[in-house]
């Protein structure tokens, strides 16, 4: 009986994985024994229709889902009010914790976990996550998140206001065991102000000849772990506060401590595959452009993704994924980052995430101030009334 139960959980991670990483759909027609599909949702208990949490205090923590034993999540939705402009999804945090531990494997602002970057809603369509109609606002995952002996996810209210309602769905399968080699679904955020070189943000050689970058020293971090697992991916969020193009900067990924980068990339939007310094809407299963600014040049903000569905990277010691904020890290940019990976248990805590403070956001700027700027150059060559912009 238990190798017919083994078999079954077998078949049933198959059909999870086959769904998730777009393997053969005929797993799915495959019927299970020996599973459980189970729900934990925000419903009304007394039969009303008061399908929610309601005023959730500023500062408080809230408990959506808390299990014993061994299972997937398969599934989460949610959905919060009032709407991003007036309670922002950047200060809404999410975490889940696995197997009775007392730190979470996956931290972060629950917006941009779920592909919604600063304090906005829009459209974002991948395979493992979406934010679905109205605008945005539906916020779902698909993430398998398997666990051995149980499962919390809670959230925190860091707004400055009450969470007047929050609504939500986590749908999992319940097994007597997991089978061997399943990996915890973590994920982590970071933000990052960067800094400009002492020379100047010499992009595309605009201020001379630029430097080179060999050893990956300053870049960006999307995740820095120690264990054995595999990334599958990061939704990248840029904020450039000028018109230059802000996406000259290679990806860098050092693997079981290796000094120099092992895989080394050519390029923001090549990492992202896309090509020569794309602003357009752009959804695709595995990676896209959700958000692209709509300001001069490419200032303002830009919502990126890159899931390693069909080509994870593998990691037996440890993991460090890195990027370049502009060509030799020579651009200053608002970044911020959710990077996804699997990783084998025992777990160990992870860094921090950026507080509230550290996660304020950059206002944009204007056309105006763009005229200031040319004032600034055209007194610094001289104040002459007939300076064009390109002497």
């Amino acid at each position: 009986m238990k190798s017919f139960v083994h078999a079954a959980i077998f078949f049933l991670t198959g059909a999870l994985c086959a769904a998730l990483y777009g393997a053969d759909l005929a797993d799915l027609a495959r019927i299970q024994t020996g599973v459980q599909s189970k729900r934990i949702s925000s419903y009304d208990r007394s039969g009303g229709n008061n399908d929610r949490f309601e005023n959730i205090p500023v500062g408080e923590r809230r408990t959506l889902f808390a299990v014993q034993g061994a299972g997937i999540i398969n599934h989460i939705w949610i959905t919060i009010a009032p709407p991003p402009e007036r309670l922002s999804r950047n200060d809404i945090i999410l975490r889940i914790y696995w197997d009775g531990n007392e730190f979470p494997s996956v931290e972060s602002p629950i917006g941009p976990f779920f592909g919604q970057g600063w304090n906005e809603s829009y459209p974002f369509s991948s395979l493992p996550l979406a934010a679905g109609p109205v605008d945005g606002r539906g916020l779902v995952s698909y993430w398998a998140m398997p666990f051995a002996k149980g499962a919390k996810i809670e959230v925190e209210n860091q707004a400055n206001r009450p969470i007047e309602a929050f609504y939500y769905y986590v749908d999992y399968v319940e097994m007597a065991e997991l089978p061997e080699g399943m990996g915890r679904f973590c994920a982590w955020y970071n933000h990052e102000l960067t800094e400009a070189l002492p020379e100047g943000e010499n992009e595309w050689g605009a201020l001379g000849e630029g430097g080179g970058n060999p050893s990956g020293k300053e870049n960006y971090l999307f995740v820095d772990v120690k264990g054995k697992g595999h990334y599958v991916g990061v939704n990248y969020f840029v904020h450039s506060p000028g018109p230059m193009w802000y996406g000259e900067g290679d990806d860098m990924i050092y693997i079981d401590g290796d000094e120099n980068p092992t895989l080394h990339g050519t390029g923001t939007e090549d990492y992202f595959n896309t090509s020569w310094c794309p602003k357009t809407l752009f959804s695709h299963p595995y990676y896209g452009y959700a958000r692209v600014n709509d300001d001069i040049g490419w200032m303002g903000r830009t919502h990126v993704y890159r899931f390693h569905i069909a080509d994870p990277i593998y990691f037996d010691r440890s993991l460090r994924v890195t990027i370049e904020h502009g060509h030799n890290n020579c651009l200053t940019l608002d970044l911020a980052s959710v990077a996804y990976w699997y990783q084998q248990p025992p777990l160990s805590a992870l860094p921090p995430i950026p507080g509230k403070e550290e996660r304020v956001l950059q206002g944009f700027n204007e056309t105006w101030q763009i005229h200031q700027w040319r004032q600034e150059w055209r007194k610094a060559k001289g104040g002459g009334s007939q300076l064009w912009g390109n002497e």
